[in-house]
């Protein structure tokens, strides 16, 4: 757990007879990670080419992705491919499903069509509905509009051949157009719209064949109630709307049971074709390789043997080892469940070199304690962790948001982390109605605590913090120390700025400050003692860049390198690396500090809501306290998760951790779409 899986490479030969079933046991499996065809390099055998799976990958994965788009519309999500939708895979002909396809979705746009229509004929008539509601026109008595309105009001005649012409050419404009009567072979109109479109509607009347004429107040009181009709035709064409809603949903609910069938088959089929992407065969055989957990090599061993039945040929290779094919070594993490959350805090970072450390283990308790230290109150933690038992209970079979699911359950943590804290702080809701375990931090920043403490006050509580950064500071260089001997990376272990020279001059430098404070910072350590803490390591630093030059650039263009160049060059090196050492170390530190300022700053917060609650009478100070309670856990919980995620980020990996690994990611049914 400790340090990253062991890593075991697979070289294999099976008969391409048996290429079919070895491909679908080693997605079974799913355990074994291929390397490219570029990178399998097989002596005397250039005669190798590339496997192209029977149907293309690229093709397979477009129709899935197609499929998908189809059921997400009404929220199917399909589940992953099980090993039974495996075991029944089936071949896909892709011209057929592609038809079938086409006809649904030539269905829905059919509908959806219709759809937009309609849309469009709502936007008319609710932007004119909108003029009448905002100027108040009388249109039951057909008034004329008011100056101000930006509604157009006309009244004429056409030829009844002529009324659906109107229409269609009214169609995509805000305008509402309405039958009054008709006449001798003529069809009497009241024509509302936007005086915006005033030109447009002129062009689209003189087409038509449009006469304006003055109606009786006899026909125009024949259509009172005009804006009444105005409402109905929009009830009217909204539940049209989501009629032709629900028949597409129940035009994709009826092809569920295909689609859902036809998205797993296709997957598998995909996951297949992926896998066969990384073999490379000739006449009669098929070569593949790739990386896996070494837990996991026997029964990998024993399932191709079974699927070739005895016919390949299996090589082992461990990672580092000479015959192992590439130098890129995936990296598997290995950690309980219960660490997931901070697995993904690691991840966000980046992804440790193969058999270094894996930081996950330590960041839980560090960043806890950070988060703890910033955010120590028992009630308010108690609603961090409520609220996050809550978002991992709704997430919990959401394997789509796995990650929200894990930030759920690192709020848990925190909420825990805030509540053990604040128990030890006697602090609960920004209150101290019991006796604190280890000191009363609230009373020590309002100046009111116990003498008695081991702490007293604020300089107290800084010191806490900065020894706490110490800790953490040292934990990394030992970390990068071992990192270094796993490694055999002498050199490193020895002159680096995170090595022992590093190392020694940090803790040399913690002694001698420690010394001084014990002091009260009148009385330096004697001078050989900072000798040999600090001068020694720092002149033996001197030798790196000598040793670096004769090493590595000698021969590099200059035979005979001028003496006096390479000792100015080395010392300008070295003066900026112990500028580097002295100056990063120093700053390193102190921003531990920040720990103690962010909880020195939650307890002024609260003591500023409760000053304002004393001042305010009756329900209203349980107000302000109640909201002062939420503000400073949702400000202040997040700039604690924050300022805890920047330290380990930055003062805790920085020592030791690189981040340029490649994750393992295996082919499996369960691989990430």
């Amino acid at each position: 757990m400790i340090f990253t899986t062991q890593m075991t490479q697979l070289f294999a030969v099976v008969l391409g007879r048996d290429k079919e079933r070895v491909t679908e046991a080693l997605l079974r499996e799913g355990v074994m990670q291929f390397l490219s065809t570029s990178e399998i390099d097989v002596e005397h055998l250039d005669s190798l080419s590339a496997v192209k799976p029977e149907v293309s990958l690229t093709e397979l994965a477009e129709v899935r992705q197609r499929v998908e788009g189809v059921l997400y519309t009404v929220g199917i999500v399909p589940t992953r491919p099980q090993e039974f939708d495996l075991n029944n895979r089936v071949a896909v002909d892709l011209a057929q499903e592609t038809a079938r396809l086409d006809r649904i979705d030539g269905q829905r746009d059919s509908i959806r069509e219709r759809q937009r229509s309609l849309q469009q004929e709502i936007l008319k008539l609710e932007d004119i509905r909108r003029q009448v509601d905002l100027y108040g026109i009388d249109l039951g008595a057909l008034a004329t509009p008011a100056q101000q309105s930006m509604l157009a009001m006309r009244t004429g005649r056409i030829a009844a051949s002529q009324v659906k012409n109107l229409e269609k050419e009214l169609k995509g404009l805000p305008a509402l157009h309405m039958v009054l009567g008709q006449q001798d072979g003529a069809t009497h109109c009241l024509l509302l719209s936007m005086k915006r479109d005033r030109e447009q509607i002129e062009k689209i009347l003189a087409g038509v064949g449009w006469t304006s004429v003055e109606l009786p107040k006899e026909t125009l009181s024949a259509r009172q109630g005009l804006f009444q009709e105005i409402s109905e035709k929009l009830e009217a064409l909204g539940a049209e709307q989501k009629e032709l809603q629900a028949q597409v949903a129940d035009l994709v609910k009826k092809e569920e049971p295909y689609l859902n069938t036809l998205w797993v088959n296709l997957r598998v089929n995909e996951l297949c074709a992926r896998i066969q992407s990384s073999f490379k065969s000739s006449s009669r055989t098929v070569i593949f390789a790739g990386w896996l957990a070494s837990s996991k090599k026997e029964r990998l061993s024993v399932k191709i043997m079974e699927a070739s039945e005895g016919r390949c040929y299996l090589e082992w290779h461990e990672a580092g080892s000479e015959e192992a094919i590439g130098e890129d070594i995936p990296v598997a993490f290995n950690n309980p469940k219960a660490l997931a959350p901070f697995q993904m805090l690691v991840s966000n970072f980046g992804v440790p070199q193969y058999g270094t450390i894996d930081p996950t283990p330590f960041v839980m308790p560090v960043y806890l304690a950070m988060f703890g230290l910033m955010f120590a109150d028992a009630g308010q933690g108690l609603v961090l962790a409520v609220l996050g038992a809550l978002g991992a209970w709704r997430l919990k079979r959401n394997e789509a948001k796995q990650g929200l699911y894990n930030l759920s359950w690192l709020i848990i943590w925190c909420g825990l982390s805030a509540m053990f804290f604040g128990v030890l702080f006697g602090s609960y809701f920004g209150m101290a109605p019991i006796q604190p375990l280890w000191f009363d931090f609230h009373g020590i920043v309002a100046g009111h605590a116990e003498t008695s403490s081991v702490v007293k006050d604020v300089y107290d509580i800084l010191s806490i913090t900065i020894y706490f950064g110490i800790t953490v500071i040292v934990l990394g260089l030992l970390f990068n120390w071992i990192n270094l001997i796993r490694g055999r990376q002498w050199m490193e272990l020895l002159f680096n700025k995170g090595g022992v020279l590093g190392g020694w001059i940090y803790g040399g430098g913690v002694y001698i400050a420690s010394y001084m404070v014990g002091h009260n910072y009148k009385e330096f350590p004697p001078g050989r003692t900072i000798f040999l803490l600090v001068g020694l390591p720092a002149l033996l630093l001197f030798i790196k860049e000598p040793y670096h030059y004769f090493r590595h650039r000698r021969g590099y263009g200059n035979e005979n390198p001028n003496p006096v160049f390479i000792l100015l060059t080395a010392l300008m090196e070295w003066i900026v690396e112990l500028l580097e050492i002295f100056s990063g170390y120093l700053s390193n530190t102190l921003s531990f500090m920040r720990v103690a300022g962010l909880g020195i700053a939650h307890v002024c917060l609260m003591i500023s809501f409760f000053t304002l609650a004393e001042m305010t009478p009756g329900i209203f100070s349980i107000l302000i306290l109640i909201f002062g309670n939420a503000l400073v856990i949702g400000l202040e919980g997040l700039s604690a998760a924050i300022q805890a995620l920047r330290l380990n980020y930055y003062e805790f990996f920085t020592k030791f951790f690189h981040g340029t690994g490649r994750l393992y990611t295996p082919v499996s049914l369960n691989s990430e779409l």
